[in-house]
This record gives C-alpha cells, structure tokens and sequence, in this order.
C-alpha cells in the first residue's frame, strides 16, 4: 500500500461510459477519493459505494472526485452504477495495471483500499481494510475535513 507523502501515480484506465481517462485528467484542481474494491454487487463492494453515494453531497459540496476501481469489465460497471445509482466513476482494471501500481493487490481476493490524494497529486492518506467497507468513507470524509483546515491555516 502507498503512504501519506507519496506522489500518486498516473494511470489510463477505461471509465463505466467505455471512455479513456487518466488519474491526472480527472484530479484537475480538486482532491480525490480512489478506493479500490474487490467486485461489482458483492455485498461488501456493494456497501461500500453505497455509503460513498449517500455521502455524496458531503463530498461534492467540498469539490471532491470519487473513483472506484476494481477488475470488473466496463459493462459490468455501467449496470452496477445504473442499478445502485451511483454518482461517480467506475474505473475498469482488468488487467490490474492500476491496482500494482498503487500496491493494492493480494492474494486470494484484492483488498479494499482507499486512497484520499492532494490536487497537488500527493497521497493525503490510505485506509485498507477488507471487512469494514463504511469506514472507507467515514475516513475519506475525515482526511478531507482535516485537508479543508490545512488550507485555511
């Protein structure tokens, strides 16, 4: 897993539209929630994006980009967004290119990793933790109120 103070690498993967993206592209001037989940629909995975589509106004009022990425196919994607009507990105890693690059893999499921990462492009924190998928946002909501006070000092 990365750490607090690494720069986020870049990666392309393909979004839930079919449509090429980069990590650096959607970052623009705003921070970024990446989180890495094992599987579309799975109980836990399913949880998890929930809790982050129904806290989805906290982050969108602070400007804050959610991406979620797992091995699922594009398709698999687009319907899991359509049925749980999720506000934000899918990212599609079949190959699991992103995943090694952000050192979120294991060895029989992928671990449910989350990310919190500067406009500057610099890991703000990470939160990994397989049978807990709520607090991936009660975390991500907590690093980015605590980079909101950075800010105003």
């Amino acid at each position: 897993m990365l750490n607090a103070g690494d720069v986020a690498p870049d990666f392309e993967g393909t979004d839930d539209n079919g449509n090429k993206v980069t990590l650096y592209g959607l970052i623009k001037d705003r921070p970024v929630i990446l989180y890495f989940y094992p599987k579309d629909e799975t109980p836990g995975c399913t949880t998890e994006a929930c809790t982050f589509r129904d806290n989805w106004d906290e982050f969108a009022s602070r400007g804050v980009q959610v991406i979620g990425v797992s091995s699922d196919s594009v398709e698999s994607h687009r319907k899991f967004k359509e049925h749980r009507k999720l506000p934000f990105t899918l990212i599609s890693d079949e190959g699991s290119r992103i995943r090694k690059l952000y050192q979120a893999t294991g060895f029989l499921i992928p671990p449910r990793i989350s990310y919190v990462i500067s406009p500057e492009r610099k890991i703000l924190a990470s939160y990994n933790s397989q049978m807990n998928p709520k607090e991936h946002v009660n975390k991500a909501i907590e690093n980015i109120k605590n980079l909101e006070k950075i800010e105003k000092n």
